[in-house]
Order: structure tokens, then C-alpha cells, then sequence
């Protein structure tokens, strides 16, 4: 790796979290270091299988905590 980016900064940047002035640098940097751009890939490819997972519990699953919870109430 040419150019050295803390891991969390990389991370802020494929969230789209990052200021203009760092992402401008981020984006210097994945140029002029294919390395850091391959590493770059692989966790857009991440974000992308993440964002496709259920974000949500399922039905029974709620149903069970609430059903647990009101054993509280009583």
C-alpha cells in the first residue's frame, strides 16, 4: 500500500460520510494505490451483500419478546 488510510476512514468514505476535502483525498489516494482501490472493492461488494439482508425481525420473533416482556406486567 502506497498511501496509508485508517480503515474507518475507508469505511466513512464507501458510506458516503466522509467531507468533501476527505473524500477528495480518499479518492486521490484509491488512484495512485491499487491495493488500497482492491480493498476499497471488496467492501463496497460488502456494503452491497449487507444492504440486502432483512433489516427487520421476523413476525414471530416480535411476537415472542412482546409475549415474554407482558410475563413482567403481570
Amino acid at each position: 500500500m502506497i498511501q496509508t488510510l485508517p480503515h474507518p476512514t475507508l469505511l466513512r468514505y464507501v458510506y458516503n460520510e466522509l467531507p468533501a476535502d476527505e473524500q477528495h483525498e480518499v479518492e486521490d489516494a484509491l488512484l495512485h494505490d491499487p491495493e488500497l482501490a482492491a480493498a476499497c472493492a471488496d467492501l463496497l461488494l460488502a456494503q452491497r451483500a449487507l444492504s440486502s439482508l432483512a433489516s427487520e425481525p421476523k413476525l414471530s420473533t416480535t411476537a415472542n419478546i412482546l409475549r415474554y416482556s407482558q410475563t413482567f406486567l403481570r
